[in-house]
């Protein structure tokens, strides 16, 4: 019992062991100091700069589109030069952007997919190349290696956020869409070997469909992508099958209206909420760029007021309403005006309190006059009574 638990124990010691080797090692690694610190960032800023990426999507799109070229062969034959000289310029141009990456970051480099997949692209379009040299130019397989230069289009996932939000959405949906798919293929197996035994008769039967079960499952496939299968149908019909009918029908509510449906779902669903992570990505990046764009204006006005505090004391000022307006003339039209920090300076608090005591003020005057129109008001309604009266008396007299 005991030797049988050490064979069990010694292989996942070993696989500890060495990577617990291997990340104390990329520990190392990342104490080591570079001395060209100021090099590395150059060559990292020059990466993420929008100029690379727009070089890099135009040499890839001019790329694809001379292998589009390369296909015909009249076009190939004349453009013969031209298409040698150009793939040279973008193996170089692809292997220079793959080792100033390693250069930047050359532990990390290993850890991120696109890194990889563009490492991948590179081995492939070198694949032709050696087989050339080594088997000659007539090798059989030469042609299979030349179709897969079309996975070079690939690196356009490297320099486009959304085509990389796609394929995490269908990463993230993989282990429910291998659930669904398993499902799917039970389906397609019982209902395999169910045709295979009501169609499938070597007299009678429809052996062009459901001779064997690898043929019974083509012809689900075509049944569950609805493709042709009112032919499929009437073949069964011919043969008068009674249950051919309500097989059909009832694999197709299953096959198509089920559970490819669930599988439609589920991608939208993923999609969905992967657009929407990419949205507040998007939105927090724009977010950040406004904060470093009104540090730098808080920074640049904080200089000016300093300044003109400065020069205040030299120049003489009527009051701190005409140092603002000086400060204002330095503002260019496209700079907001930042007042969290400047509302924090004595000067302000000391003009916004002023304001406040005029606007006491004001209100305290508005009282008073309110205050005398009302006691007028009701001067005027006790002296009407009296007026009435009078003008009454008058008429009596009179009469």
């Amino acid at each position: 019992m005991s030797q049988h638990v050490y064979h069990h124990t010694r292989p996942r010691a070993i696989s500890s062991t060495l990577l617990g080797n291997v990340s104390m090692f990329c520990a190392r690694l990342r104490t080591i100091k570079r001395k060209d610190v100021q090099c590395q960032a150059f060559v990292k800023r020059f990466l993420r700069s929008k100029l690379f990426k727009i070089i890099m999507i135009s040499t890839i799109s001019l790329n694809a589109f001379l292998v589009v070229l390369w296909t015909d062969y009249k076009t190939r034959y004349n453009l013969f030069t031209l298409f040698e000289v150009s793939e040279i310029f973008f193996v170089a141009i692809y292997s220079a952007e793959f080792y100033m990456k390693l250069y930047v970051d050359p532990i990390d480099f290993w850890k991120d997919g696109y890194n990889l997949l563009d490492l991948t692209i590179i081995i492939v379009i070198s694949i032709p190349y050696a087989l050339r040299k080594i088997k000659g130019k007539h090798y059989p397989h030469l042609k299979i290696a030349n179709g897969m230069q079309s996975l070079r289009i690939l690196k356009l996932i490297t320099y486009s956020r959304g085509i990389r939000t796609l394929i995490t959405a269908i990463g993230q949906t993989f282990y429910t869409v291998a659930s669904v798919l398993i499902l799917f293929f039970i389906l397609m197996y019982i209902f395999a070997i169910l045709g295979f035994c009501l169609f499938g008769d070597p007299d009678k039967g429809d052996l062009k469909n459901w001779g064997n079960l690898a043929v019974a499952f083509f012809t689900l496939f075509s049944l569950a992508t609805v493709d042709g299968w009112t032919d499929l149908q009437q073949q069964l019909d011919d043969r008068n099958f009674i249950l051919s009918r309500a097989f059909t029908i009832i694999f197709i509510l299953l096959g198509s209206f089920v559970f490819l449906s669930m599988f439609v779902g589920v991608m939208i669903i993923h999609t969905e909420n992967s657009i929407k992570k990419f949205e507040r990505e998007l939105m927090l990046e724009r977010h950040m760029t406004l904060m470093k764009e009104k540090q730098v204006i808080v920074k640049r006005q904080q200089e000016e007021v300093s300044r003109l505090m400065k020069t205040q004391a030299n120049v003489d000022y009527k009051s701190f309403g005409e140092l603002v307006e000086n400060f204002k003339n330095t503002l260019q039209h496209t700079d907001p005006m930042v007042l969290d920090d400047f509302a924090t300076s004595l000067p302000f608090i000391d003009i916004y309190l002023s304001t406040l005591d005029n606007q006491d003020t004001t209100i305290y005057k508005l009282q008073e006059l309110y205050y005398e129109i009302v006691h007028v008001l009701n001067l005027m309604l006790e002296d009407m009574p009296q007026k009435k009266q009078s003008l009454s008396s008058a008429k009596i007299d009179e009469k």
